[in-house]
């Protein structure tokens, strides 16, 4: 296989982790939504689910740049458990503080998986998806920020 053909499997096999990690987000995110308790309910409430649309808007963007590269996404949920770095939280009864942590950390993963695939971008001359890594990243990176700024 050729070094384009390396750099071409890896950007695949990477848009396909973001992919996975964005559905796991989701999920993760929608969890904490429902079931946030506390003094701060409303405020977190409405936070975890503007970041959860914003989550699942990019869904289809992601799945559609594998497509457009010749790739195939992901197709089960055993799929995208398999390609995720996101952990399963299935407690419905963590503090605020600790379901706000646990996205910081979570939506820093996927910044971290952002920058790698910014990298892959460039080294197979993927334009397109290089300039919405730039989107992705900045949008991840603001999650990060007003998580942390929550948490002091």
């Amino acid at each position: 296989m050729s070094d384009q053909s390396n750099s071409k499997a890896a950007l695949l096999a990477e848009l396909n982790g973001l992919l996975a990690d964005h559905f796991a987000l989701y999920t993760k995110t929608k969890n904490f939504h429902w079931h946030i308790k506390g003094p701060r309910f409303r405020d977190l409430h409405l936070l975890f689910d503007e970041q959860a649309i914003e989550i699942r808007d990019q869904i289809d963007d992601i799945g559609e740049r594998v497509r457009k590269q010749g790739g195939e996404t992901l197709t089960s949920i055993g799929a995208v458990a398999k390609h995720t770095q996101i952990k399963d939280q299935d407690s419905t009864s963590l503090s605020p503080d600790e379901m706000v942590s646990e996205l910081r950390d979570d939506n820093q993963k996927v910044v971290a998986r952002l920058k790698k695939l910014k990298g892959l971008c460039e080294e197979t001359g993927d334009n397109a998806t290089d300039g919405l890594v730039d989107d992705w990243t900045d949008m991840a990176e603001e999650r990060v920020w007003f998580l942390s700024s929550i948490l002091g």
